[in-house]
């Protein structure tokens, strides 16, 4: 496999008696989408959690291009390139697109929250370039027409693709993509995948996403992670994964279908 900007070790998570996730191990190799996937309960979110570091493992590592993770407090993962969506979207409604993404830059802010307050010459010229490179953003992913828009007033599609810009305003190298379709009809899914595919390419990311749409999984990732109470039982290139019989079987019996390309 090509090199890896995620690599889990022996991670194990216990809550009470209770494992979520039992001494899993896998990569996400770099500059692909891999998708992390399993039936309710197969410990997705709790390594999201993990990654993000909002819990910390019983027992495991986690290394982000070549660093302990674990090390880091959550807002250092931001800062060192990891950025996260959650599968209810997060954004601010009553604020604009252009407002929300610039939410998405104070993370990398380095005058501090008193240069901030007071409003300092460093802070009024970060603000200003955080301004600019928004609007940028917005116009390389389309979205440029509707910055003054206010979120709430959005259809549900556009503002999953908005969420996603405002992640990408952390200048993130790690996407993590919690259910990024949870939600959305056939069209809104088919255009989440395409845009999925874009960020990847356009800015050099790899990206790692929990989903429970096979057909989008099987038609956008590169890489497949399959999880089934805490442990991984498979993992391979979506073709592969979709034959596995203990994927079958974690899945009711049903083969996963892949999408037509």
């Amino acid at each position: 496999m090509e090199s890896s900007i995620l690599v889990v070790s022996d991670l194990t998570m216990r809550f009470g008696g209770l494992k979520a996730l039992d001494h899993v191990n896998f990569a996400v190799p770099r500059g692909h989408v891999t998708g992390l996937i399993g039936p309710n309960g197969a410990g997705k979110t709790t390594m999201f959690n993990l990654i993000s570091r909002l819990a910390h493992p019983t027992e495991g590592r986690i290394e982000y291009d070549g660093q302990n993770l674990l090390a880091l407090k959550p807002h250092e993962v931001v800062g060192k390139g990891i950025a996260r969506t959650f599968q209810n979207v997060g954004l601010f409604p009553n604020i604009s697109v252009l407002d929300n993404l610039l939410l998405g830059r104070h993370v990398r802010f380095t005058s501090g929250l008193a240069g901030s307050s007071f409003g300092s010459r460093r802070s009024r010229q970060q603000e200003r370039e955080a301004r600019l490179e928004a609007r940028a953003l917005l116009e390389r992913v389309g979205l440029g027409s509707i910055e003054g828009a206010i979120v709430r007033f959005l259809p549900y599609g556009t503002q999953k693709l908005v969420e996603l810009a405002r992640a990408l305003m952390a200048r993130p190298k790690l996407l993590l993509l919690d259910e990024p379709v949870a939600g959305m009809n056939a069209t809104e899914t088919q255009a989440m995948g395409a845009f999925i595919q874009k960020l990847r390419d356009e800015f050099d990311l790899s990206v790692l996403l929990v989903e429970h749409d096979m057909s989008l999984v099987m038609g956008i990732c590169d890489w497949v992670i399959v999880l089934d109470f805490g442990k991984r039982i498979a993992e391979g290139k979506p073709q592969d994964v979709q034959h596995n019989p203990a994927v079958i079987e974690a899945y009711l019996g049903e083969e996963v279908a892949v999408a037509e390309t």
